[in-house]
């Protein structure tokens, strides 16, 4: 990487910042609907398991009482 030097004032913060945003957006894409789809599998699964141990968690406490 490269090293940036920080600016101190908030006019240049604010450049910094606009610049660093688009700079993002120039090299992002579009996801195919293939890739869509699997980040969206791999994301409800994800809150499904976590769903899924807070539930458990909340059965043992209240078992436990």
């Amino acid at each position: 990487m490269y090293e940036v030097e920080q600016p101190t004032n908030a006019w240049g913060r604010l450049k910094a910042f606009v610049k660093e945003c688009s700079r993002v957006l120039r090299i992002t894409k579009k996801p195919s609907k293939e890739e869509f789809q699997t980040i969206a599998k791999v994301t409800a699964l994800g809150t499904a398991a976590i769903g899924l141990v807070g539930f458990i968690v909340y059965m043992i406490v209240t078992l436990i009482r």
